[in-house]
């Protein structure tokens, strides 16, 4: 099944990507719109161009399990997000997920405005594969 990870923030939006077999996520791009509506009807036409099959949204709770107002702001933008592209939208755990991608880029030595350009398309990507694994593993 082909997935969109969304990794949603107030300024800038990182989307990915996986082919239908689940094996390869890649990132897609970063999205800078601060209007959720804008901001789901621009998912919503990459869902259509890259056949998007369902999304997971990366949840971003806080290091002890609660939920603050990130995580209020990404429950209210699933239900937009649904409304828009008439997709399923599962909330997925992004603990960690921005720190992991500042690794990563650390590790490639991706530095100034690229790092900011890419950071939150590969924290998408890093929401898409530990989702892919709990797929795999749940089933």
């Amino acid at each position: 099944m082909v997935i969109l990870s969304v990794d949603y923030g107030r300024v800038r939006t990182g989307i990915a990507v996986c082919d239908k077999n689940e094996i390869i996520a890649s990132p897609v791009t970063v999205i800078k719109e601060v209007r959720p509506e804008v901001l789901a009807e621009k998912i919503s036409v990459i869902c259509k161009e890259r056949g998007a099959e369902g999304i997971v949204l990366g949840l971003p709770k806080n290091m002890d399990g609660s939920e603050g107002e990130s995580a209020r702001n990404v429950r209210n933008f699933a239900v937009t997000l649904h409304e828009k592209t008439g997709l399923s939208v599962e909330l997925h755990d992004e603990r960690c997920t921005t720190v992991s991608a500042h690794g990563y880029l650390n590790m490639t030595d991706t530095r100034g405005k690229k790092r900011k350009d890419v950071v939150d398309s590969v924290a998408a990507v890093i929401i898409l594969e530990d989702y892919i694994s709990y797929r795999r593993n749940k089933l």
